[in-house]
């Protein structure tokens, strides 16, 4: 009766290390899964930023051309300088913006003008707004390469407008 006794502690401490180690990679499993979830959130996060950055400088640029005779090309970078934006800090914007018509006096305009505007007014744009941003974890960021060696995360967007 004194050897089942003794074996006793020892089977406890057995069963305590294995709680622990079952314990000890529950715990790992759901930090790395809360891990994730805050990456995939920040990465939503961005996203709906680059659409409302698109949806604005496509109004600025709206807004713009009915107050200036021609608009060419509108580039900014928010939240940070160049290098910092390139490094995944903040967004790059860039605006195209395009006449359509055979009446168009600027330099910018699409084609030989298949559509037929108002000889007072360039009175139809095509504008694309391109925003640009990098994951800071992505080799492109962490080495700050130029946009077109590495244009990293591009949300488009395309506007036909009537002045």
């Amino acid at each position: 009766m004194t050897n089942l006794h003794m074996k006793r502690p020892a089977f406890s401490m057995v069963t305590a290390i294995f709680v622990i180690l079952i314990l000890a990679t529950i715990g790992a499993f759901i930090m790395n899964l809360s891990g994730k979830m805050v990456q995939e959130t920040t990465a939503q996060y961005r996203k709906e930023q680059a659409i409302l950055w698109a949806k604005s400088y496509t109004e600025f640029a709206i807004m713009t051309a009915a107050s200036e005779p021609c608009v060419r090309n509108i580039t900014a970078n928010i939240d940070g300088n160049n290098n910092q934006v390139k490094a995944g800090q903040g967004y790059r914007v860039e605006v195209r913006v395009r006449y359509l018509g055979r009446n168009s006096t600027c330099g910018n305009k699409i084609g030989s003008g298949d559509i037929t505007t108002l000889p007072a007014q360039n009175n139809i744009i095509l504008i694309d707004t391109y925003v640009r941003y990098r994951d800071p974890e992505s080799i492109g960021a962490q080495n700050k390469l130029a946009w077109s060696a590495d244009p990293g995360i591009t949300y488009h967007r395309r506007t036909l407008q009537r002045l």
